[in-house]
């Protein structure tokens, strides 16, 4: 690469200029604070302003992470008290707060696992992982990137796992099963009540359970994953615990895990000796530091900060998240199709399929309801569904807005029946949708 040589010429603007162009971008971003985001498997609820506050307090905010533990004992014991409080609310014996993200926590506690089997002297035997097919994406992936081979259960007609198929996957493979992971409520929206069953089995065999807490914000404060029986959890705090989520960080995937997992977890440990809050990084067995430092240290503080402001209340935020979701579900079922009809958690899929017989496709749908200021919810997942349409109000939403989303979904759907174009919305223009393909195959950068 050659060093330039020429003068890069810009434009003399003054400051107002500058922060007119920087206000006209940040308008066309969407945020919680414009609207509604029903955005299904992210939990994209309101993140307090007083999180924001709290990171921003001077003894954070200026904090090196390379100063001597001395010298910053407020932090480190902000982080020893989040610890101890995941361990009460997941039922979890230790927590590590390092990784820095939802699949980042995955691939540590599949690392964990690994180590485990490995100490026993398994390792060699125990390859495989089994995932069901309504399990997050990101799992097989995680599995993958650590070495495991992935098994594939397929899901029963109530959308959850198929207790006959596991049976027959631990019998085909028994010892050479190393853990299941999975999403419990899952991408469904549903509460899978076989979990002791398929922890016995797994146990049984051996192996251990993996539970993603993606989905946690449905079940917490009702039961966690201990009482489920599962062996190594993560969190997603940017989805939980209403730290900032979205537009690529920042994020927070603490894991925990059973007593007999320890001695695994990432180093280094934030402890207590009766004095002082120190880092320890003296355990032999460790999997060793997945991320530089201490993970998102400012994404820690937001956390703290909303659990202790919430307290005991942590257990109404998941009953009115799956208040809210249940009630959008049972509005919209007369008018678009949803697959399982039982109960659901957090949040629920639509199946859009007869509506793209009609000629109007999920990302159709998706684009109209930007239209209504409103911010689609996923699209396209999980795949298990045909034209998917995954819808999770949270609990951050008053019934007014719920009940404006129900009359926009109702009016979008008989639009549909009415035959109407939607490339041809907003009608206060006369161009259509843009293609999409194109749109990302060729580019145009150009300001408007």
């Amino acid at each position: 690469m050659e060093k330039r040589t020429s003068e890069i010429k810009l434009k003399d603007i003054t400051e107002l200029e500058l922060m007119r162009h920087y206000k006209k971008l940040s308008d066309k971003n969407f945020c919680i604070e414009k609207g509604f985001y029903p955005l299904g498997s992210c939990t994209m609820k309101y993140n307090p302003r007083i999180n924001e506050w709290a990171a921003n307090l001077e003894g954070f905010k200026n904090l090196h992470p390379a100063q001597d533990d001395i010298d910053c004992q407020g932090a480190l014991k902000l982080m020893y008290e989040l610890q101890n409080f995941l361990k009460i609310i997941t039922g979890m014996d230790e927590i590590s707060l390092q990784p820095c993200a939802g699949a980042h926590g995955e691939f540590s506690g599949i690392m964990v696992i690994k180590k485990y089997f490995e100490d026993k002297g398994e390792l060699n035997t125990r390859k495989k992982v089994i995932i069901p097919d309504n399990a997050h994406g990101t799992n097989p992936a995680s599995a993958a990137m650590c070495g495991f081979e992935v098994v594939e259960v397929k899901s029963d007609e109530k959308g959850l796992v198929n207790i006959n198929e596991l049976k027959n996957i631990i019998n085909q493979y028994k010892n050479e099963i190393a853990a299941i992971m999975m999403t419990n409520p899952n991408t469904l929206g549903l509460f899978d009540n076989n979990v002791l069953e398929i922890s016995s089995l797994m146990h049984s065999n051996g192996s251990l359970l993996y539970y993603d807490g993606a989905n946690f914000n449905a079940i917490m404060g009702y039961t966690n994953p201990k009482l489920m029986g599962f062996d190594v959890v993560h969190l997603n705090l940017h989805k939980t615990f209403s730290t900032p989520h979205a537009g690529g960080g920042p994020g927070s995937g603490p894991i925990g895990v059973v007593d007999k997992l320890r001695p695994y977890l990432p180093i280094p440990r934030i402890e207590f000796d009766g004095e002082n809050y120190k880092r320890n990084y003296n355990y032999p067995k460790t999997i060793g530091k997945v991320a530089s430092f201490f993970g998102n240290f400012n994404v820690l503080i937001k956390a703290y900060t909303y659990i202790y402001m919430m307290g005991k209340s942590l257990k109404d935020v998941s009953s009115d998240a799956v208040l809210a979701a249940n009630y959008l579900k049972s509005k919209l079922s007369p008018y678009y199709q949803i697959p399982h009809k039982q109960f659901c958690a957090h949040e629920f899929v639509i199946d859009n399929s007869d509506k793209k017989e009609l000629g109007t496709s999920t990302l159709d749908i998706a684009k109209r309801l930007m239209d209504e200021n409103i911010h689609p919810a996923t699209i396209y997942f999980p795949l298990i569904v045909h034209e998917a349409f995954m819808v999770e109000p949270t609990e951050s939403e008053t019934k007014e807005v719920l009940d404006n989303f129900i009359q926009v979904m109702i009016k979008i759907a008989n639009e549909i029946k009415e035959g109407i174009d939607f490339g041809e919305f907003p009608k206060t223009t006369p161009v259509r949708r843009i293609d999409e393909v194109r749109a990302a195959r060729q580019p145009d950068l150009r300001e408007s």
